[in-house]
């Protein structure tokens, strides 16, 4: 093998790398979507609970129970805030908000939910992908 060949080689794998990087990217993005949704219906379940303890449901997401839900502002890996937005007894509103590398996510960078179930974000699309 000469000097040449070994440099075609390492070049053509440059050239694969370079393609290959931003997919993956992309497929780390939209893969990191689910958190935000699993986030947000965890919320629901647990403002559904408080609910049935309380009649009326609460805007304290990280007080400990009774008086909240015990759950962290930012999803388990990091990539999103959560946040009630709004609640008293008819409703609540929650987003969770994309954050540091995943705000680079324009497409979906929010979610919300609300106590109906009604699921909305920045693109039609987001909760089904």
């Amino acid at each position: 093998m000469t000097l040449i060949e070994l440099l075609v080689v390492i070049a053509i794998g440059a050239i694969l790398a370079l393609a290959a990087v931003p997919s993956y990217r992309a497929y780390a993005v939209r893969s990191h979507r689910v958190e935000a949704a699993a986030a947000l219906l965890a919320l629901s379940a647990a403002q559904e609970k408080f609910y049935l303890q309380n009649n009326a449901y609460t805007t304290e997401l990280e007080g400990a129970p009774p008086d909240g839900l015990g759950m962290q502002a930012v999803t388990a890996s990091g990539f999103y805030d959560v946040e009630i937005d709004a609640a008293d007894a008819e409703g609540f509103r929650a987003t969770a908000t994309a954050r540091g590398r995943q705000a680079d996510d324009a497409h979906c960078a929010s979610f919300t939910i609300n106590q109906a179930g009604a699921r909305t974000a920045t693109s039609t699309d987001c909760w089904s992908r």
